[in-house]
């Protein structure tokens, strides 16, 4: 298989990446509501796209790009929003296209066919989005609020973003079926852990910045969970910190919720490397 398909894998990943991290900007900017769950349920989607699309990469040898596509998450109006995913939409029925038609294996040219009727299916949610978004009224409901507690909001939606990713990679390029299956189940709580904290912010009157720090890129799975246990110690300790400083009960109790689950994943974490040194 050429350098060439994955390249192209690739590219269709980081369009992956990037509407999946597009569309949770305008859900999480509409708070609770009936269009910002359809919407979250499109990333989801795109999020499944996602896996597959790396699982192949690296049966071909590759590695999966954690590198994110453009985005458009710009207007003024919730239906101008709506617009941007139907071009982002748009933009991704055009490349798996060409695609389809460059990429002479059959398998993945069955899995981009795939992928592509869900994408022409997401484009016409999307417009149907648009006129929704102006009959409901949808609006945006970030505020420009900058003080100590949506700074540690937004330092905990930077980490839960990061590690998402660390925790992906990590599951697609680890040879242990184990450590695959829990980097997995932990990158999904992370998920969890980053919607939690985005809607804490809106709820407060901020905006989250969704954006992450340097990823670990280990090739060897002891090391992998070596940067992952260290990552998770010292953020539970953050966690820990933090909800110290917050006097609303309720973010209080949802600080130390996720430092439980940062210290439950470090905990697993070690028991998966001390099986790994065992075998190596």
């Amino acid at each position: 298989m050429s350098d060439k398909t994955i390249d192209m894998l690739n590219e269709d990943l980081e369009g992956e990446h990037a509407a999946v991290i597009q569309y949770l900007v305008h859900a999480y900017a509409m708070g609770e509501g009936e269009l910002a769950c359809e919407i979250e349920a499109i990333a989801r989607e795109e999020m499944r796209h996602f896996d597959w699309l790396a699982e192949t990469i690296v049966s071909l040898g590759g590695v999966p790009s954690i590198k994110r596509g453009d985005m458009r998450t710009g207007g003024e109006a919730v239906a101008e929003w709506m617009g941007n995913d139907v071009q982002q939409e748009v933009d991704a029925i055009t490349m798996y296209e060409e695609h389809v038609r460059t990429i002479g294996d059959r398998k993945i040219k069955r899995l981009l066919e795939r992928i592509l009727s869900d994408e022409k299916s997401h484009r016409g949610a999307f417009e149907h989005f648009i006129d929704k978004a102006k009959r409901k009224r949808a609006q945006d409901l970030r505020g420009s609020r900058r003080d100590r507690i949506t700074k540690i909001l937004d330092w905990g939606i930077e980490h839960e973003y990061t590690v998402i990713l660390q925790y992906l990679l990590h599951s697609y390029m680890t040879t242990n079926e184990e450590v695959n299956k829990e980097m997995q189940d932990q990158a999904v709580n992370e998920m969890q852990h980053l919607g939690w904290l985005s809607e804490e912010l809106v709820d407060g009157g901020g905006t989250p910045r969704i954006e992450h720090t340097e990823v670990d890129q280990s090739r060897k799975t002891a090391d992998m969970l070596r940067a992952d246990i260290k990552i998770e110690k010292e953020v539970a300790a953050e966690y820990d910190r933090a909800a110290g400083e917050v006097e609303v009960p309720g973010l209080k109790k949802l600080l130390l919720r996720i430092r439980d689950h940062e210290a439950y994943h470090a905990e697993v974490f070690s028991d998966l490397l001390e099986e790994e040194t065992k075998q190596s």
